[in-house]
């Protein structure tokens, strides 16, 4: 499975924002978007999603050899700022939308089942959201995610806010997902990044452009990372 960028252009107004990016994301790998602030990186997730309108270029997913405009709905996005239901508590929001998706679930669980993927405890299945950390909600969008299984995953700094254990907990299924997932994880830590990502995709200059980790020591990686970063013409 690939997902296809092609000839991608994104304005807002005279300022240009992503210049007619091409680049291909397979599955089987987790990439790691690196980009410093302004770069464009949440930009680039929303025109994937249909968030905001492209200018140029299309999105392709092919799959099995065959290719289609991708789609919202191929499409798990796990933003930075939680968007969770907070006059729900988190049984009753997992509860409706297994209700309301169960015709598109694989492999239906149940709610103490999902519940444990994510190691929400039972004291805190039935707080209300609006109760929850900035990480637990992050934590029940992740979970959302996992159940609709969507063939790409795009992460815009999912694990940031979370505590050493569940963020340990969170790459492992990250890893255990990426074999039939095209995940594409965003973050500003870099050690986060070359610790549970495969490849490391720059967005600099407008553009994407891909640092691969094959015969590369762990200090030469992250120095080629930082020098790619590194322009003294960045605006």
């Amino acid at each position: 499975m690939k997902l296809k960028i092609n000839g991608l252009d994104k304005s807002y107004g005279e300022h240009e924002v992503l210049k007619k990016i091409n680049f291909t994301f397979e599955d089987g790998k987790i990439y790691g978007l690196l980009g410093r602030n302004g770069a464009g990186k949440t930009t680039l997730f929303n025109c994937l999603n249909e968030d905001i309108e492209m200018n140029a270029g299309e999105v392709i997913l092919e799959e099995n050899g065959i290719e289609k405009e991708l789609t919202s709905s191929d499409i798990g996005y796990v933003t930075a700022t939680p968007m969770v239901p907070e006059f729900l508590t988190a049984r009753e929001f997992l509860s409706f939308f297994l209700e309301i998706h169960k015709t598109k679930i694989n492999s239906l669980k149940s709610i103490e089942e999902y519940f444990e993927i994510v190691k929400i405890s039972p004291s805190d299945q039935d707080k209300l959201l609006k109760d929850y950390s900035h990480g637990m909600k992050n934590k029940m969008q992740i979970l959302i995610n996992m159940i609709m299984n969507p063939k790409v995953i795009l992460l815009d700094e999912p694990l940031t806010s979370l505590d050493i254990v569940v963020q340990e907990e969170m790459k492992k299924l990250l890893k255990e997902m990426k074999k039939d997932h095209i995940i594409i994880f965003s973050t500003h830590i870099l050690e986060l990044a070359m610790d549970l990502c495969d490849s490391i995709v720059i967005l600099n200059k407008k553009q994407l452009h891909e640092i691969e980790k094959k015969n590369l020591n762990t200090q030469k990686y992250k120095d080629e990372i930082i020098h790619s970063l590194r322009d003294e013409n960045y605006d």
